[in-house]
């Protein structure tokens, strides 16, 4: 845990970093708070150039010895709105109180970039050592049900499970969801958790009704093992192939491509194919992640792995300019005759162009 030579009694790193740290993991994030006001704490610092200003956060982002570095401000926040946005309404309030607002024990300790002691309000120390993920209050889920499936990414990543208050107060918020919810913030934890490409983690989020955040349908899960598909043909868009399963997927602000892998899955998933000519016409020009989907939900690993393995490799030499200098004009014969020499090539993949033009002839009955 390292930043650029900022030592300061009233600066300390707080959250995942210090977590990480305890648990030997790299850290993706370095957090850095200031017990006070960070924008005029910035404007003391000797070289520091200030790049960003946010004062209705408290944050700063300052450039120091060619490093970025952010800053926040301690704050505490209310939920006047349940679901959504916090409202910030004490910037530079004590380190306690700005911990306070964190979502689990883990999350909540702070450690002094001065002399490296760790402050600990809230038993994350003990927690960390038993593997145990605590909220810090009883309303924790109902201000920010995202947080249930930020604990299921941390349980993932790190091994731990809830304590049995916790678990409790998760039960009873799935009973009883306000759907009046950020689904943004929601989509934002499904792809950090489901990037995990964890088996563990779907099994949880189906078996323990965490999928009832933005759906009420029904789910069985897989017969195969998502995570070993994925990681052998490796898909850009990992998160969406587990979540894009459950109906109702389209209540989160998906991009315009995640929303075409779901509807090209929809398209396909009840498909039967009896011949490779039929797989190839389904599968040619989808997206590979709703190929894969296709196979969990009918447990046809053996299909598209023909697909993906075999028959998308197959390319056609021939081309229509050719079939035209035969002196053949264009007409929906052509798709025809393309069929015709893909399913020999089928067959028979080494054959080359020349021999693609014979059965292009014989189709054509050119003598």
């Amino acid at each position: 845990m390292n930043i650029v030579n900022l030592h300061d009694k009233n600066l300390y790193y707080i959250g995942g970093v210090v977590r990480d740290e305890l648990l030997g993991k790299e850290s993706f994030d370095i957090d850095v708070t200031y017990v006070g006001n960070a924008s005029d704490y910035a404007k003391t610092i000797e070289n520091a150039e200030i790049i960003q200003v946010n004062d209705a956060f408290g944050t700063v982002r300052i450039l120091l010895e060619g490093q970025e570095v952010d800053i926040a401000s301690t704050r505490s926040e209310t939920y006047p709105q349940k679901g959504h946005l916090p409202v910030v309404e004490n910037i530079g309030c004590s380190l306690k109180d700005d911990v306070l607002r964190r979502d689990f024990t883990i999350n909540a300790l702070a450690k002094s970039t001065l002399t490296g002691e760790i402050t600990d309000y809230v038993g994350g120390l003990q927690d960390i050592k038993n593997k145990v993920l605590r909220v810090l209050h009883d309303e924790s889920f109902i201000d920010d049900p995202t947080r249930i499936v930020r604990g299921l990414k941390f349980a993932v990543r790190f091994g731990f499970d809830y304590d049995e208050h916790t678990k409790k107060l998760q039960q009873d918020y799935l009973r009883n969801i306000n759907y009046d919810m950020s689904y943004k913030r929601l989509k934002k934890e499904l792809e950090e958790t489901f990037n995990l490409n964890s088996d563990k983690a779907f099994e949880t989020f189906i078996n323990n009704g965490i999928y009832k955040l933005f759906t009420q349908h029904n789910f069985v899960l897989p017969k195969i093992k998502i995570s070993e598909i994925i990681d052998e043909y490796k898909p850009s868009c990992v998160w969406i192939i587990y979540v894009g399963l459950l109906s109702g997927v389209e209540v989160l602000p998906l991009t315009k491509r995640e929303k075409k892998i779901v509807s090209d899955y929809r398209m396909i998933k009840d498909k039967t194919f009896m011949s490779d000519m039929e797989i190839y016409h389904a599968f040619c020009g989808l997206n590979l992640e709703s190929i894969l989907m296709y196979a969990f939900v009918n447990d046809k690993v053996q299909v598209i792995k023909r697909y993906l393995d075999y028959l998308s490799k197959i390319r056609l030499s021939v081309t229509g300019q050719d079939i035209f200098s035969l002196g053949i004009e264009p007409s929906e014969k052509y798709q025809e005759c393309f069929d015709f020499i893909l399913c020999e090539k089928f067959k028979n993949p080494a054959l080359d162009k020349m021999q693609e033009i014979e059965l292009v002839k014989k189709f054509f009955e050119i003598i």
